[in-house]
């Protein structure tokens, strides 16, 4: 996900008059591919944009975005990475990015056709209620700098690799039902 940086998909949600920030259009995207069955672009354009469909100019930057995620959550070398704002940003402002990443992607998980999230298979109903838990994250004003850097440095790396285990454990419910073409006897 280094192709595509975080300033990139912000400004083609602006340019698409997207009411979601990108932490949050990202989180999305991520919840919707771990837990629909066929999930597209297309269906992505219609949960952050406001008429389901970009400019042009931003429709290339969001395939992308939507592609590299796609590949980096199926690739099985944890490749996966939250589009977050870069390092040089204020902590705050990092932090609270973070937390509007995990609701955009309760909301994704959530918008799909799961069962209720208590009867989810695994840990990943734990996950979604730490990932809950992060969506409140905020600032310790009275830590240090350093202290707040680690501290969301470590919520990322569990975010990520939750995201990761949620993707690997949710595969079974993602795989189409054939149906029978056998007559009943």
């Amino acid at each position: 996900m280094h192709a595509t940086t975080y300033s990139r998909l912000s400004q083609a949600l602006r340019d698409a008059h997207s009411m979601a920030n990108a932490a949050e259009a990202h989180g999305t995207l991520t919840g919707a591919l771990c837990a629909t069955v066929g999930y597209r672009f297309e269906d992505w354009l219609n949960e952050i944009l406001p008429d389901g469909q970009a400019q042009p100019e931003s429709t290339a930057t969001l395939e992308e975005i939507f592609r590299e995620t796609a590949e980096a959550l199926a690739g099985r070398n944890m490749e996966f990475q939250l589009l977050l704002p870069e390092d040089d940003e204020p902590i705050a402002e990092r932090a609270a990015a973070l937390g509007e990443w995990c609701v955009g992607f309760l909301y994704g998980l959530g918008a799909s056709a799961l069962a209720d999230p208590r009867q989810l298979p695994g840990e990943v109903g734990e996950i979604v209620r730490d990932l809950t838990e992060i969506s409140r994250v905020g600032v310790d004003r009275t830590a240090s700098e350093e202290s707040n850097e680690s501290a969301y440095a470590e919520l990322v790396e569990f975010v990520r690799v939750g995201v990761q285990l949620v993707f690997e454990e949710l595969e079974p419910l993602r795989q189409p039902i054939e149906r029978s073409s056998g007559t009943l006897h």
